[in-house]
Parts: C-alpha cells; structure tokens; sequence
C-alpha cells in the first residue's frame, strides 16, 4: 500500500492529543455546559440533538450530559460500540467515546471485529511501536480480512498505540462462518471451531430480526429479488435460513468469547469493542452471548440518525445512543457479486459454494474448484479473488482460471451493464 495514501503520523497524534485534553477537561472540570448536575431534557421528537447522548430507560429516551453518561459507562466491565462500518461520522464518535472513557478508566483494551484472531501478534507489535502504519495494515491483511477503508479506523488505532492500550483481536476466520451458513454448525469439526463454544440459541425474536438480514443477504449474493414480509413458522423454521442463523451467532459468540477473555484474572481492564451495530441491537448478537458467557456489567451505545427511525428509539435498543446528523452520501454503486463463498487453499483460492443464477454459477464456476488465476494474476490468497471482483466495472467480462481436478479451465465471469 502507498504511504502516501495514509495520513501521516503526526496528522493523527496532534488532534488526537488536543481531542483528549478537551474532553478531559469537559469531564473532570464540567465544562462545555454539560454539568453532572444538569437536569436531563427530554430529546425532542424521540431522537438525540446531533452531538448529544440520549440515555434509555424504562422512562423513555432522555439526554444526558456527556461527562454524567461517560462516568456511568467507566464503571462497567464492558462498553460496546455500533457503527456502520463505511461512515466516517461513526468512527469520529467512537474515537470521542474512547478518549473520553481513556480519561475516566486508563485501564482499557479495545476489541475489534476488523481483525481475525490470528491477528493478535501483529495488534501487539503495533501497539509496542515496532510497526508502521503500512507494515501493519499488510501483517493484519486489512485489504483481505476486512477490506474498508483503513483510514476511517486509523485514528483509533493510532490512539490505541500513543498510549499503549492493548487492541484484541475479536474475529474468526470468515471461512469458519461461511461453513456454517453451508453445512450448519453441528458438522464443523471440533478441530476447526477456532476455539469457540457452542452459542447461547437464539430466541424467536432475535430469528425475526435476522429474518430480514437474512433476505437482504439472499439478493445481494445474487438469489434474485424477494418482496419483504414478517417471517412465518415455515420461513424460521427453513434449514438454509437456520444455518444463517447459526452463522451469525457463531459470529456473535467468537467476539464475545474475545472480550470475556480479557476479564479473566485480577483487575480486569475495562474492554470497549467496536463492531457493527447489527451486532448489538436489541440486546441480542453479541450483548446476549457475553450474558451467557457471565458478563452482565456491560453497555451499548450507537450512533443515531434521524434517518435510522426515531420511532425505532426505545427503551432496549441499546442502552445510549448519540445524536448523528443526517449527511448527504456519496453516491455509491454496489460492489459487485461473483456469488460464491470462497476459502483458502494449498495451491489458489477453494470455491466452497455457488449461488444458483449468480454470475458464477453463468460462467460455469463450481463449488470445490479452486481458482488460480483471475484477471491475469495469480490468485494466491481469498483477498486476490475479492480485490479483482471489487476492481470489476459494471458490462465488463473478468477470466478466471480455475483448477478442476486434474483438468485447468479458463473460464470468463460476465458482469451486467448497470440499469
């Protein structure tokens, strides 16, 4: 990756530094007019102002000053931060929080979903100033684990390691969860859990609520178009959308078995993860794992819009939210789909499945073939595959050569023009 496209250190570390003594002092000397002894305002029309935390209780949705709502989250043992993943106003918000909290509770670990387990050694090179910035993106295989954009989560980073705060590696491989939502969790091998116990089973209501992901999921792989309904005892109980299920809570249980990890032992830190909001709304996802897994001091904030619904804002979504305000997005098109689920191999890339109809399964792609080459290159790893697929222009052809066998097929995956 060009150093160039990474904002240097010290762009980062001087806002980082001046952010920190602010928001101490808003904290510690109950300035910007949020005084701990301020009364609480009820948010005007359910939703918190932009810049303002709402608080929800079983009184319904009130804010709260910053410096009173951060000394309640600093006495849990964990805090959970949503985020949509490409929004760069989220990660300001979380990086906020975190310094915030840092005032309250130096004795932190931050947890990440963006980072596989077998990650961890090169969190704690970085963390101990041995790497730079694009040394460590490359160990981490951020382009191939991951894939957003590094610079939204580089200031947090950069943070973690100015003050030598150990960053946890929360994820599994997406291999494990993509075998999940093929074969179901009973038929994975003890051997290649990862580590992780059987999950807590969902309720129906959580099931209701995947349902709907579930099908989002179903189009943008390519299944076609469905028209969104409440699930039925048919829909939940379908064995392709059980093993959705069991994908996401395995999902789920890895990071929240993660995070309970780092409590075990004398003086636990204070563990603030941040993933996507899918993860903890509700109090379902993750939350109800590490429930289950012993953890009940724990708390959830997400950044809210009055996009996201401000009737959606009740007690039990989370336990705070704070105020985002709606901003004109780039326009983006849909990354496009090949429509397979794909794998690491000794020799190239496995194709564990196919969607039926996709633009794989036209091109004649099968599931256990294992490609080799795409776009002219070897593909060497799963990241080789996704990068070239990302890079693919809407109408254009990509070839693929793949590895049946003992027979090597060039083969040529058509991509639609855009409508």
């Amino acid at each position: 990756m060009d150093r160039s496209l990474l904002p240097h250190r010290d762009a980062f570390l001087r806002p980082l530094v001046l952010a920190f003594l602010l928001v101490a002092a808003c904290l510690w000397l109950t300035a910007c007019g949020l005084t701990a002894g301020a009364s609480p305002i009820r948010a005007a029309g359910g939703c918190p102002a932009p810049g303002r935390w709402a608080f929800l209780s079983a009184g319904g949705v009130v804010e709260e000053p910053t410096d009173k709502l951060l000394t309640r989250f600093a006495r849990e043992q964990v805090v959970l931060l949503g985020e949509t993943h490409d929004d760069p106003e989220h990660h300001r918000w979380q990086l906020h929080t975190i310094i915030g909290l840092h005032a309250l509770r130096p004795d932190m670990a931050l947890g990440f979903e963006m980072f596989p387990r077998r990650a961890q050694p090169a969190l704690d090179e970085w963390v101990a100033g041995r790497l730079g910035d694009a040394e460590f993106l490359a160990r981490v295989e951020w382009r191939q684990f991951w894939g957003y954009d590094a610079a939204l989560y580089l200031p947090i980073f950069q943070f973690a390691r100015m003050h030598r705060i150990p960053m946890l590696a929360l994820n599994v491989e997406r291999g494990l969860v993509s075998r999940v939502g093929d074969k179901g969790w009973a038929a994975i091998p003890a051997a290649d859990r990862e580590g992780v116990t059987d999950p807590a089973a969902a309720s129906r209501e959580y099931a209701m609520r995947l349902y709907r992901s579930y099908l989002d999921h179903q189009v943008s792989e390519g299944r076609g178009h469905f028209q969104r309904k409440d699930p039925g005892e048919s829909d939940l109980a379908d064995p392709a959308f059980r093993r959705f299920v069991e994908a996401m809570q395995v999902w789920d249980r890895a990071m929240a078995q993660g995070i309970a990890g780092r409590l075990r032992g004398g003086n636990p830190p204070l563990v603030v993860a941040i993933m996507g909001s899918g993860h903890l709304r509700d109090g379902y996802g993750v939350p109800q794992q590490l429930r289950d897994l012993g953890v009940t001091r724990l708390a959830v904030a997400l950044p809210w819009e009055p996009s996201d619904g401000c009737a959606e804002l009740r007690p039990g979504v989370a336990d705070a939210v704070f105020g985002i305000e709606d901003r004109p997005q780039p326009s983006r098109t849909d990354r496009p789909r090949l429509g397979i689920s794909i794998d690491s191999a000794a020799t190239g890339v496995l194709v564990r499945s196919v969607v039926p109809g996709s633009i794989a399964e036209q091109a004649g792609i099968r599931a256990d073939d294992v490609i080799v080459r795409i776009a002219g290159e070897a593909a060497a790893a799963s990241g080789d595959v996704v990068e070239a697929v990302q890079r693919q222009a809407p109408g254009t052809w990509l070839p693929i050569t793949v590895r049946r066998g003992e027979e090597t097929l060039d083969l040529v995956a058509r991509f639609p023009p855009r409508k």
